[in-house]
């Protein structure tokens, strides 16, 4: 039997139910074209291009759309680690911290590789019955590997009763 985070990968990677998810549940990421490039348990991207609904009058990425894609980096691996989990655990973002290095234009692929983390946060949760908050870091690249920006969010995790 598969573990709750291989069934939201094969939901959020099949193409149609991940342009759903969006719709349904993060619309304005479905308009700003954010996209999963990679997921597993420990780490995930997603891009996103300059394009004329998410620029700024600057000529580059809006910078809500490149938190938008910051915390979806973070929000995939915490979503996963609860989706279909017994008991249900909610999580939250109660943070964000932004650090912006170059223009953003062309193509940004935001990364977060605390996965790990932040199943470990969620077990801890539901094993003590306790909150748990953590700090996740989602680094965002240009098409010549130039960091742009750096998003710390942290995320509350807490048992549902």
């Amino acid at each position: 039997m598969k573990n709750h985070f291989s069934l939201f990968v094969q939901q959020i990677t099949n193409p149609l139910k991940y342009k759903l998810f969006l719709l349904f549940k993060l619309p304005m990421a479905f308009m700003a074209g954010l996209k999963v490039v990679e997921i597993s348990e420990a780490t995930a991207s997603i891009s996103v291009k300059y394009k004329w609904l998410n620029k700024n009058p600057f000529a580059s990425l809006y910078f809500a759309v490149l938190s938008m894609a910051g915390e979806m980096s973070t929000g995939l691996l915490a979503f996963g680690q609860i989706y279909k989990r017994k008991p249900t655990v909610s999580m939250l973002v109660v943070k964000l911290e932004a650090e912006f290095y170059k223009k953003a234009i062309g193509k940004i692929v935001f990364t977060c590789a605390d996965g790990i983390k932040i199943k470990n946060a969620v077990d801890l949760a539901i094993e003590t019955g306790n909150g748990q908050t953590i700090e996740c870091i989602a680094i965002g690249k240009n098409e010549m590997n130039e960091n742009v920006a750096m998003f710390k969010i942290t995320w509350s995790f807490k048992m549902k009763k």
